[in-house]
């Protein structure tokens, strides 16, 4: 895989977008990595293989990886009610719930029936406290989300994007681990794949911003408080690299074929990439495009600050992994994100 026809410094330079990360995949394999423009507007620090970005909801890829080696572990089950291993909280009970129970299937494709509250999940706001458990958050007790969370349509039987899903899904790793989420994912994604500048820990980046982005507005300019934090690791906690996200694409397409690092089987790593509850873009965590050799599966994350993508195309093992510390106020696919898809050359 390869650029076409495009100067990648001008483009940023006409979307306002002070640095980017690119990486490439050929064969399983990464092939080539390009960095552009710098950590923060007005300053000389430039974007380096190492350089950390937010990943925001990209987060969501991370986490179905996670459950579906929890599950080859026995821990996790796609297709129980989730409600039997709640321990910390539960979803309630009501009359959608009677004949449909939720499950991690329908919680990782947003077909749970949940919908989150309007103007809920924000990002972390320091000036009032800690921030709050995952409990709190699905009580509705915090300013982040300030409803409780419970089922408003049957489940499966419509798509609605879900944070507050992912939440329940960090809830229930927790819960059957006995550990934290940020340490589940340390043991079994980042020490194996070797992420080594990949993490979830906000408490790092308050501390250490060495080596992080500052994130900007679609004018170029440092976003308040530099480094929006969201405190839901499993929905939008992820901070990473180009490279790091690719070693992640690779362990799926990798696992397609059976050769998983973390023992993620060719079984599980095929529900992954299934549409799910009978719609054909949907699959578990990711997205789903075309067939056959243009297969193509996305990931996509855009938040305060920074707007990223993921794209595979596991049946010719070829991908793109683009980072941005920009948010441009429109879909990634209508800017600079967009045009650099477009100039791939498959």
């Amino acid at each position: 895989m390869s650029l076409k026809n495009i100067d990648i410094p001008k483009r940023m330079k006409h979307y306002n977008v002070p640095g980017l990360s690119l990486t490439l995949i050929e064969n399983n394999h990464i092939s080539i990595t390009e960095n552009h423009g710098v950590l923060e507007e007005r300053e000389n620090k430039n974007v380096s293989t190492d350089t950390i970005f937010s990943a925001c909801s990209i987060s969501k890829f991370l986490t179905t990886m996670l459950v579906m080696k929890l599950t080859e572990q026995g821990l996790l089950h796609l297709d129980e009610d989730v409600n039997e291993k709640l321990v910390s909280w539960k979803v309630p009970r009501n009359a959608f719930t009677e004949s449909k129970k939720v499950t991690l299937r329908n919680l990782l494709s947003h077909q749970s029936g949940i919908i989150d509250p309007k103007d809920s999940f924000t990002e972390l706001d320091s000036t009032i406290g800690s921030p709050p458990s995952m409990f709190e958050l699905l009580e509705g007790k915090t300013h982040y989300c300030k409803k409780s969370i419970e089922v408003t349509y049957k489940p499966e039987s419509g798509f609605h994007y879900s944070d507050a899903g992912y939440c329940i899904i960090q809830q229930l790793v927790e819960d059957v681990t006995e550990e934290s989420f940020q340490q589940v994912v340390n043991e079994l994604l980042f020490k194996p794949l070797a992420m080594e500048n990949s993490t979830l820990d906000m408490k790092r980046l308050a501390t250490n911003s060495e080596g992080f982005s500052c994130g900007h507005n679609k004018y170029g300019e440092v976003v308040d408080g530099k480094y929006p934090i969201y405190p839901y690791p499993a929905a939008s906690g992820l901070w990473t690299t180009s490279i790091d996200l690719a070693k992640l694409a690779i362990e799926l397409m990798n696992a397609l074929k059976g050769e998983s690092k973390i023992g993620i089987s060719a079984r599980r790593a095929k529900e992954i990439i299934s549409p799910q509850g009978g719609k054909a873009w949907s699959g578990l965590g990711i997205f789903l495009e075309g067939s056959e050799k243009e297969f193509e599966l996305t990931s996509l994350g855009w938040g305060i600050g920074f707007q990223c993508m993921v794209v595979l195309f596991p049946n010719m093992e070829k991908g793109a992994i683009i980072m941005t510390n920009a948010e441009l106020g429109v879909h990634q696919m209508e800017g600079i994100i967009g045009e650099i898809y477009t100039s791939l050359k498959i």
